[in-house]
């Protein structure tokens, strides 16, 4: 199989695809509900097709990743999901003339396009790590923080010339890109291993099924923040520039732990240490949250947190799947974990959504606190399960 046309070693290309990845995700995830509200759409109305693609998610990418185990390349995924989105963005401003039933069914479409793409990435990057012990998937997965961050900025900074009506073109532009990256820097066998493929279903370890669940359980505990961490701040009297300030801290603390994780003894394919870390952090982050509704001043210190909360979680979930998942399986088991992490976070969301209107913010942290304390719980017997 010849290399791809760009002579770049599997770090480095691997990462910026990720850049491309993300980059896409760094504009839809704050800009794309600007535009829904400037077609004039209420906001419960707003919310429900911002949800939708969460709930696409949920059913469609434990299967869409897992036609990977049953001989369709990685590759093949990503550049037809990159379509997928350029088309389906591109036809949003015609489907929202329509009327919004139309809207959403092209938001569907939209999101069943989109599933597998990081899942897909992130199992070929394992691959990559797996093959070369000299690589370091901290480092790799670094690119799609570094195109979040700068995606955001300079989607924020565009939009606001040109106007948020924009939004979807630029998308659609932003997502052509991402298919012609994956289609040049991804090799066609990139994560496949030789040896027959799978004709039945793969069981995955009881240990794997554990640290699912715990990853899956803290990266959840985000939804309050996620979703009123700005609303909130902004009732404590932060300015509005001090909450942009806090979202970027976050971050940035993501990129620096991503940068340095693999220098760090003891945490380098360590998958139930970093959960731990992880689950202990969002703990501590949480309960700080609470007592920042008298102390302020504590939200951007907390805001840094997000560097162990986020990025120590997700290098633990990689780190287990790579060790832990099944050969012939490793495809459905990239797809089940973010299935898991998306209705996790889902069922977070609602019920930090009830607190809020019950108890305002310290009520919505506070609800986070025992679900990092489960993924803290399904770290430590995940960790029982391998020893085992």
């Amino acid at each position: 199989m010849p290399p791809p046309p760009f002579s770049l070693g599997d770090g480095p290309r691997l990462a910026l695809l990720y850049a491309a990845v993300f980059a896409g995700i760094g504009v839809a995830m704050p800009f794309l509900p600007l535009w829904l509200s400037g077609l004039g759409l209420g906001p419960e109305l707003i919310g429900g097709l911002v949800a939708l693609p969460i709930l696409v998610r949920i059913a469609v990418t434990a299967p869409l990743v897992g036609l990977i185990d049953r001989g369709v390349p990685a590759r093949t995924l990503m550049v037809a999901g990159s379509l997928g989105l350029a088309a389906t963005y591109a036809l949003m401003p015609a489907a929202a003339s329509l009327g919004w039933p139309v809207l959403a069914g092209v938001i569907i479409l939209n999101a069943v396009a989109g599933a597998p793409l990081v899942p897909c990435l992130d199992y070929q990057s394992l691959a990559a790590v797996r093959r070369g012990p000299g690589l370091d998937y901290a480092r790799i997965r670094l690119g799609g923080s570094l195109g979040f961050l700068a995606a955001s900025l300079l989607g924020g900074w565009l939009l606001g010339l040109v106007g948020t009506g924009s939004i979807t073109g630029f998308l659609a532009g932003l997502e052509l890109a991402s298919a012609c990256g994956a289609a040049f820097l991804l090799r066609r066998a990139d994560g496949a291993r030789p040896g027959p493929r799978a004709t039945g279903r793969v069981r995955l370890p009881p240990a794997l099924w554990l640290a699912i669940a715990a990853g899956a359980a803290i990266q959840a505990s985000h939804a309050a923040v996620y979703a009123f961490g700005s609303i909130h701040w902004g009732s404590l009297g932060l300015a509005p520039a001090t909450t942009g300030f806090a979202w970027a801290l976050g971050v940035v603390a993501e990129i620096a732990f991503f940068a340095l994780a693999g220098r760090i003894p003891g945490l380098r394919d360590a998958p139930f240490r970093l959960l731990g870390l992880g689950a202990a952090a969002a703990l501590l982050r949480w309960a700080g949250l609470v007592a920042a509704a008298g102390l302020p001043a504590l939200v951007l210190p907390l805001q840094a947190l997000h560097g162990l909360t986020f990025g120590a979680t997700q290098l633990g979930a990689m780190a287990a799947l790579s060790r832990l998942a099944p050969e012939g399986g490793r495809g459905a088991a990239q797809g089940t974990y973010a299935a898991c992490a998306a209705l996790a976070s889902a069922t977070a969301t609602l019920a930090s959504g009830a607190a809020y209107r019950a108890g305002g913010g310290p009520l919505a942290f506070g609800l986070m606190l025992p679900v990092a304390g489960c993924g803290l719980a399904l770290t430590l017997a995940a960790s029982r399960a391998a020893r085992r």
